[in-house]
């Protein structure tokens, strides 16, 4: 008999050849820089040093190999608090920025310890990098590996999650907040967490102050393998290594996987005006797409600088970075910020098959992660669509955003394309052999405005930003429904809970991956900021006394999420025909009138009806569906639907009704009502219904 060892303790200990890697006997330090004459290394004792206590030299001929830097220091351990400091030509026509004073961070640093500083010369200082030993009991903690098609992923950040005293826990605007926060995100029944940027960001700003407008989003890069110490509870150098460790472990423990927003398109050294914190100063040219002129920068980030991401040495670091994250943190996905970038080459064309995008497509490694583009960069780069090459690279789905907004804000001409939006985007997915589960669809996201300001809003309010206006987008298919902001007054109220319901039962139920941001399952506003990347306060933070009072719309949502997850008519693995399936006589969908003839596509009315036959069991889902009839309104007016033939004689149950209060807007749990026995349903304006079979029609 064939006897089967159990799996053993699972521990991705990835140790990356650069950096700063502790053994028994010292720490090795390796650092790239190929232009550099010089290259020390500064150790302190304390965080609050500001001078270092040694002061070590690399030796030109002992400890340099090719272009690596390396030497082994016997007697140190982890905790040790370092920076690199390299001498070499400042030569910025040439590209070339090296300063011999500045203190530099390992740009393969594990940890960062401490703040800027300033030091007698009235130079500013980088935090510190920290040595890190990896001695975290994960207690047989594995990759999750749950399919796309049947994720329901939660962007949130984790600061702004439990930050507010409302949330009452014991670790606030941290990792452990999130932990106390686990069984609210159970009972919400979402599959994922993706967290905005928690690797290494300024705290104060890049001169060492407390700026005005704080990067609160994070999306500005100092270290991209280190979890960010201002999410810790404990201060200790290297305690977020083990708190964000804590927090992934416990997320699985509950069945939720972790994605994390990485932005590798630009750092926070900025543009030629900017500070030399790391990678300026090791090999500008290397790390950094160039202009013509090279003491400039390109700048197709919008941020002032562009990361070289296909020169092979930084290709190199990213590669080992997203290893390090997977294998060393266990998180599960990533979805990389302005990804276009990584399509472009040394000279910032965009090229087919990029070296990066197929280097990490194609990664064993990295194989059971989920990667995710938002594929558009800020100089004018827009692959939706045709990210990548294959099947691997799901996309964050822009078109889906802009055309259910513009739907349920009545916009003419646009039931075409809530249709085919609804259906999976195979316009945009289907030619180059990738599922539905690809288009990640979104109405909302951190980059805008909150559903609920969505539809409080016509115009952006960001004067909080104290950018007069100028930053945010200024299109965003919005509405207020007569007032600008909050209002008493009761039908523009009523229009816009149902208006929320619509957005909220369209995403869901549509055919792809869904995305919901934090809050908008409970109405949280910032009111009418549209870019609140600065508001680290109660505009941009989580409001728990939302949970209570607008319990109806959370109610709303959990039941939404049950609902998709257990249905797989609402999630099919293969795009939608028009055509029967195994076993079934009628197509696996169709599309009516409301007065129940098949659906003229050149009328203008924005007023449909959609029939979802279920797909067989062992064709193209993982448990038996229900055909599935959705009754959209999106015009001015109420409208009588007759429910179409293909459904006469079947018994059918209402699922939700979104101009309906709660408990009858939503039925899960149990049957809702049964259509009238005339098959005539009366539909309010701006409203949508949804029924679901009590069998299978064949």
């Amino acid at each position: 008999m064939l006897m089967r060892h159990p799996h053993p303790e699972l521990q991705f200990a990835y140790q990356t050849p650069f950096g700063a890697n502790a053994s028994e006997d010292g720490v090795q330090f390796s650092v790239f820089s190929r232009s550099a004459t010089a290259m020390r290394l500064l150790l302190y004792n304390r965080v609050t040093d500001r001078e270092p206590s040694e002061i070590i030299d690399f030796d030109r001929d002992s400890d340099r190999w090719g272009d690596i830097w390396s030497m082994k220091v016997p007697g140190l351990k982890h905790g040790q608090l370092y920076h690199f400091q390299a001498s070499g030509p400042w030569n910025p026509a040439e590209g070339q920025r090296f300063d011999s004073s500045a203190r530099l961070i390992d740009p393969y640093a594990q940890a960062l310890a401490g703040t800027f500083q300033k030091g007698e010369d009235g130079v500013v200082r980088p935090p510190k990098c920290v040595v890190v030993h990896d001695d975290f009991d994960w207690e047989g903690d594995r990759h999750i590996r749950r399919p796309l098609d049947e994720s329901v992923i939660y962007e949130m950040h984790v600061r702004g999650f439990t930050k507010s005293r409302t949330a009452k826990v014991d670790a606030n605007g941290g990792y452990l907040g999130v932990i106390e926060k686990i069984p609210y995100l159970q009972s919400l029944g979402i599959t994922a967490v993706e967290l905005m940027p928690i690797h290494e960001f300024p705290i104060m700003d890049t001169m060492g102050q407390k700026s005005s407008r704080p990067n609160y989003w994070g999306y500005d890069s100092m270290a991209f393998f280190s979890p960010h110490r201002g999410f810790a509870t404990d201060t200790t150098p290297g305690a977020q290594v083990r708190e964000f460790k804590e927090m992934v472990k416990a997320l699985h423990a509950a069945g939720i996987e972790v994605i994390l927003d990485v932005v590798f398109n630009h750092t926070c050294e900025g543009n030629e005006n900017g500070p030399t914190l790391s990678f300026k100063g090791l090999e500008n040219s290397v790390y950094y797409i160039l202009e013509d002129d090279k003491q400039y920068y390109a700048n197709y980030s919008g941020c002032g600088n562009t990361v070289n991401g296909n020169h092979p040495v930084v290709r190199e670091m990213i590669f080992h970075c997203l290893r390090h994250w997977v294998h060393n943190y266990h998180v599960d996905g990533f979805r990389f910020d302005l990804a276009s970038i990584l399509s472009r080459d040394q000279s910032g064309n965009l090229v087919p098959n990029p070296p990066m995008v197929e280097l990490i497509a194609e990664d064993p490694m990295l194989a059971d992660t989920k990667i995710i583009a938002e594929a558009w960069d800020a100089a004018g780069a827009y692959q939706v669509g045709s990210f990548g090459s294959g099947s691997r690279w799901a996309e964050w789905n822009g078109r889906y955003r802009d055309d259910v907004r513009q739907f349920w804000r009545g916009d003419s001409g646009t039931l075409g394309a809530l249709a085919t939006r609804l259906a999976g985007s195979s316009d945009l997915y289907q030619h180059s052999g990738r599922a539905p589960a690809s288009s990640i669809n979104f109405v909302t996201s951190h980059d805008g405005f909150t559903m609920n300001d969505l539809v409080s809003y016509k115009d952006k309010h960001n004067l909080a930003n104290g950018e007069e206006g100028r930053d945010g987008d200024n299109n965003n298919c919005s509405d207020n429904y007569g007032v600008e902001g909050p209002t008493r007054r009761k039908g523009i109220r009523e229009v816009r809970t149902r208006q929320i319901k619509n957005m909220l039962a369209t995403l869901l139920l549509s055919q792809g991956t869904p995305m919901l941001v934090s809050g908008d399952e409970i109405r949280r506003t910032q009111r009418g900021n549209n870019n609140a990347y600065c508001q680290d306060n109660d505009i941009s933070w989580f409001d728990w006394r939302l949970v209570e009072k607008n319990a109806e719309m959370l109610r709303f949502t959990q039941g939404l999420i049950k609902f998709r997850l257990g249905q797989p008519t609402v999630r099919r693995r293969s795009f939608l025909t028009g055509q029967p399936t195994t076993g079934r006589l009628i197509p696996d969908v169709s599309w009516y009138a409301p007065d129940g003839s098949p659906l003229d596509w050149g009328q203008g009315e924005l007023a449909m009806v959609a029939y979802l036959a279920a797909p067989p069991k062992s064709e193209d889902a993982d448990c038996q569906g229900r055909d599935v009839l959705m009754l959209f309104n999106s015009t001015g007016q109420p409208r009588e639907f007759l429910l179409p033939d293909v459904g006469r004689g079947m018994a059918w149950n209402l699922m939700l009704d979104t101009a309906a209060t709660s408990p009858n807007d939503i039925f899960v749990d149990e049957p809702g009502p049964h259509p009238p026995s005339n098959r005539i349903v009366a539909m309010p304006y701006h409203s949508m219904q949804v029924y679901v079979s009590e069998t299978v029609n064949s």
